[in-house]
């Protein structure tokens, strides 16, 4: 059976992504900061997001860790 599609000039009937949004409506204001490019382009983008939160996770247990440590290491250790 064939599939049906959509007429060659329709426009996507779905919302699209929000990289793709920003891509389309220009997104970046003229007057920002370099700081605020980078955290945008760096930190807050979408495609870079989940390698992000993994560093955020590694860092956030290896701190923890060491508080864990520093502040119960005395009851770690076998009477």
């Amino acid at each position: 059976m064939a599939r049906r599609s959509a007429p060659p000039s329709s426009a996507p009937s779905y919302v699209p992504h929000p990289s793709q949004r920003r891509a389309v409506g220009g997104g970046r204001d003229a007057d920002q900061s370099a700081f605020s490019k980078f955290l945008d382009a760096e930190i807050f983008a979408p495609e870079k997001l989940p390698g992000n939160l993994n560093l955020l996770t590694g860092l956030t247990m290896f701190f923890g860790g060491i508080f864990a440590v520093r502040a119960w290491g005395e009851l770690m250790i076998p009477a």
